[in-house]
């Protein structure tokens, strides 16, 4: 698809010099054709340097377009040249104008005594962050509690952003321009001045910080039964990682345990309430997707040295489940009193989609209900219960997410459907997320009766809520795909490095052009293309997602193990090619899914 719309349109790619002619081969997969440069356009690049180009001819009938040279990037494997490429394709913020720095730094540090003493303290709590290794910005702190029943009090104290950046000011609107914070191997394109997300706003141990707080009482099936809010203080006692507290909760670290004894109950605790608050989720359908993410690993030089599936423990689900708890409290409360905000919806599948999944995984021996338009997300939990543990769950979970609409924000609240949740929005990341700061502003103002029906302030919010959200929404995406693809490009780099290595892997998917095999000793897929295969020709079922050799019958299938050799990568393709060493699908355990199946089904 060609989509070379403005002549104005800037484009980064490599450019390749053939004698006098030249051209620029661009990164930007929907730029269908390499962009000749005009004459007298190059300026002082040279051959193999990464580029910017003005778009000055639009595509003549050849379907070339044509431009000058504007900005020179420098030579591709350069360090760093990653990150500054990515951020010039998709046009990142990544300079803080100085009105900005400006009104940052002119901020109070630390908080008043006026303020703090205006505020419900909590510093008395034991208060905790729980977060990766490598965080900087700690934006939500949790503390429980039990009570008398059987009940637990959950304190979710979240960095009150909104009383340090003022509305319309300059770090306000740089922060919408920017709409989220972008995250990339060890660097951070922040939505707000460091001034504020590693430091005034983080919640770091043994520091007073000021917080926009959410307390649930919740009982012994889940059921939140009492919600308050309050502008707070708190004092984080510890700053704790992921690792920790599941070492903690599991029992397996002596040293973790005599470290942190003072905390020892709080965290079993929260295990328990965890356990109370996803049981009820579960129960009304929720989907919980679970396939790991990549984690590159970068060593103290910055260089890439692996990259492995993340591994996501009980801490990491009991603070997923506490702010969820938090995000649909807020969205609840602000709803029924009618208050215009920003809601996070989730819109139930397109019928067409679902269509199409349900003739994908019918040779599985997966199927939908019928009809498909009351299909609800307790089927789809369903669906990807039966499929855990077996070599199609990543394909079956990645169909699945492929059938969803995306999620996105919207002032009007449809629900959402991932979640079965009738109102979410978010509220627990402010620092690195505008649509938090903006639910934070209007439930402040609600409590402070600064948000009455028919006010100025509210008529206000609903004109400017529906721009804000298209804003940040396009702005989420454009992070999120920009973050995939320097993802894509270390690793490729990385794997670039060991082109002739072989390694196992197993089949992750089938189609007709061959098979994408996902390594076991890196978190990496390539692609074994069907004319590499040998001498036999293949003919793809689709509805068994599987290849068959004409003349000898070889079969490869999902989750088939296969030993591979890296041959190319490509950055242009955002691809890595493989080929077979020798296949080595497991046939008895092969043919034992195939007879459990018909156990089952009979």
């Amino acid at each position: 698809m060609q989509v070379l719309e403005p002549a104005s349109r800037i484009v980064i790619g490599v450019l390749e010099r053939r004698g006098r002619s030249a051209q620029v081969r661009p990164y930007d997969s929907r730029v269908a054709r390499n962009i000749r440069v005009v004459s007298r356009g190059l300026g002082d690049a040279e051959d193999g340097m990464a580029v910017g180009v003005e778009v000055l001819e639009p595509p003549d009938r050849g379907g070339v377009a044509a431009g000058r040279v504007v900005e020179v990037l420098g030579f591709p494997d350069r360090p760093g040249m990653d990150i500054q490429l990515i951020v010039r394709k998709y046009d990142l913020r990544h300079h803080w104008p100085e009105e900005v720095l400006g009104e940052a730094n002119a901020i109070d540090d630390p908080p008043e005594k006026g303020e703090i003493a205006a505020r419900e303290d909590f510093r008395a709590l034991p208060t905790v962050t729980i977060d990766g290794e490598t965080a900087k910005d700690f934006d939500d702190a949790v503390s429980v509690q039990a009570l008398p029943g059987d009940g637990i009090r959950l304190y979710v104290h979240i960095a009150d952003v909104a009383h340090y950046v003022r509305e319309h000011g300059a770090m306000d609107r740089e922060a919408l321009a920017r709409g989220a914070s972008v995250y990339f191997p060890g660097h951070v394109l922040p939505m707000l001045p460091e001034r504020l997300s590693n430091d005034l706003c983080s919640l770091r141990p043994q520091e007073d910080r000021l917080s926009q707080s959410v307390v649930l009482d919740v009982d012994a099936s889940g059921r939140v039964f009492k919600v308050r809010f309050a502008d707070g203080v708190i004092r984080s006692a510890e700053r704790m990682t992921y690792t920790q507290v599941a070492g903690i909760i599991e029992g397996d670290s002596p040293e973790l345990l005599h470290r942190y004894d003072t905390l020892v109950e709080m965290f079993r605790l929260m295990e328990k309430l965890f356990q109370r608050l996803w049981a009820r989720r579960r129960q009304r359908g929720s989907i919980d997707f679970d396939l790991p993410v990549p984690e590159i690993v970068l060593n103290a030089r910055g260089e890439m040295t692996g990259v492995f599936p993340s591994q996501r423990n009980i801490a990491h689900r009991i603070i997923e489940e506490f702010m969820l708890a938090a995000n649909e409290a807020v969205a609840e409360y602000l709803f029924e009193r009618r208050t215009p905000t920003l809601y996070r919806i989730h819109e139930s599948p397109d019928p067409l989609r679902l269509e199409i999944l349900d003739e994908a995984l019918s040779g599985l021996g997966y199927r939908l209900p019928r009809p498909l338009d009351a299909v609800r997300p307790q089927h789809f939990q369903k669906l990807l219960d039966r499929a855990a543990g077996k070599s199609e769950e990543r394909f079956v979970t990645q169909m699945v997410l492929r059938a969803m609409r995306q999620a996105r924000y919207d002032p009007d609240n449809v629900g959402h459907f991932g979640l079965a949740a009738r109102h979410y929005l978010h509220f627990t990341s402010p620092i690195r997320r505008y649509p938090d700061l903006v639910v934070h502003r209007i439930l402040r103002a609600l409590r402070g009766g600064d948000l009455a029906p028919g006010s100025t302030q509210e008529e206000r919010w609903r004109r400017e809520l529906p721009e804000v959200a298209r804003q940040t929404s396009r702005r989420e995406r454009t992070a999120e795909e920009a973050e995939r693809e320097l993802e894509q490009w270390k690793k490729l780099a990385f794997m670039g490095e060991k082109l002739g290595e072989e390694y196992h892997g197993f089949v992750s998917g089938v189609m007709n052009f061959g098979l994408f095999v996902q390594l076991e000793e890196y978190f990496v897929e390539g692609l074994i293309h069907i004319s590499t295969l040998g001498d036999d020709f293949y003919e793809f079922d689709e509805r068994r997602h599987l290849l068959r050799g004409r003349a000898s019958g070889q079969v490869f299938r999902l989750g088939d193990r296969l030993e591979v050799r890296v041959v190319r990568v490509d950055h242009f393709l955002k691809q890595m090619d493989l080929e077979l060493k020798r296949s080595s699908p497991d046939r008895t355990s092969a043919a034992r899914r195939r007879r459990g199946r018909r156990k089952r089904t009979g």
